[in-house]
């Protein structure tokens, strides 16, 4: 099951497990779509794999499966 992390990492910007606009790679490094389109040009700083829509999980699912509470932040943020 996917984590959902509930942050982007480059901006701290809140990323719900619902949210449309979180970007994730294969490692579940979260992005969201503004750093992941115009910083990283859809491509994850940290293993260098695409970044892609992150699945959103229903809200009664996120009841019973709820979203990681664990932050990652970079704290120089990401390159531009």
């Amino acid at each position: 099951m996917l984590q959902l992390r509930p942050g982007c990492e480059c901006c701290d910007r809140d990323l719900p497990g619902d949210s449309p606009d979180a970007r994730i790679c294969t490692y579940e490094c979260t992005f969201c779509v503004r750093c992941a389109e115009d910083k990283l040009r859809n491509i994850c700083p940290n293993c260098g794999g695409e970044l892609v829509v992150r699945p959103r999980r229903p809200a009664h699912k996120l009841a019973v499966n709820p979203a990681s509470t664990t932050r990652v932040l970079k704290p120089q943020g990401c390159p531009p």
